[in-house]
């Protein structure tokens, strides 16, 4: 399952991509898995290949699933293997973000490391707590709450934040307030008894075979050993729900 960058316009390249990782191993479905629950496909004994977050990986998965590697999108700013979070607001609206702070917060989903464990984290480094907050389900959904005004401000991963200024419109009706620290990006993961060095391999080979233009679709440039240490020493913020007992 490549279901964390699967928008409409890239599923022909995860395909591909996916369909030459199978090759290398000689194994595998012949189709992405793309109508099953994330996490069922996360934790089943049979899983060999997915992409999963960092905070679901550090909160629930690790000790379950084993690290392939760390795509390497090319993330300004950001170390290869890393990314961040871009917190955005519309257009038009020039508050800062403490003043925004005063609104409502759009977030994907509590076990998100981007669109909650970040923007959560950068916000109490400023001492600053949403005063308000949605769950939308996902980051475009962020996008789109923010667009309308159900929320004042949200959180995307930056990969989603270009892909969504290529491929849809909400780029040109939102802006950067601000960018989190850097962290680890979304691992590849495979299941305890699966030879995940010999996965490892089989992905490097599979991103030098893509095509100039799928690897431009998916922004993929390698793949990146990253510990698991790096990924457990990434804060978690509290809860929604124990934001709002706090707050």
């Amino acid at each position: 399952m490549l279901g964390m960058y699967d928008m409409p316009a890239m599923r022909p390249a995860n395909d591909r991509f996916w369909g030459l990782i199978r090759a290398e191993l000689n194994d595998g479905p012949a189709q992405l898995t793309r109508d099953c629950d994330m996490w069922k496909v996360w934790v089943s004994p049979d899983l060999i290949f997915a992409q999963t977050c960092g905070m679901p990986y550090r909160t629930k998965l690790h000790g379950h699933v084993q690290l392939v590697g760390t795509p390497d999108y090319g993330i300004p700013g950001c170390l290869p293997g890393y990314y961040r979070s871009v917190i955005v607001a519309r257009s038009e609206d020039q508050r800062d973000l403490q003043e925004m702070a005063q609104g409502v917060f759009a977030y994907n989903e509590a076990l998100s490391q981007s669109g909650w464990a970040a923007p959560i984290t950068h916000l109490s480094q400023m001492s600053l707590v949403p005063a308000k907050l949605l769950e939308t389900g996902g980051h475009a959904l962020s996008a789109e709450a923010v667009v309308d005004g159900t929320a004042d401000f949200a959180s995307l991963d930056a990969l989603t934040w270009l892909l969504l200024q290529e491929h849809t419109d909400l780029g040109d009706r939102l802006r950067e307030v601000a960018a989190t620290s850097p962290t680890p990006a979304l691992p590849f993961i495979t299941a305890l008894g699966r030879d995940a060095c010999r996965i490892a391999d089989a992905v490097q080979s599979a991103i030098v075979e893509l095509s100039q233009e799928d690897r431009q679709t998916l922004h993929i440039r390698g793949l990146i050993p990253i510990d698991a240490d790096q990924y457990l020493a990434v804060p978690t913020p509290p809860t929604p729900q124990a934001l709002r007992h706090n707050s």
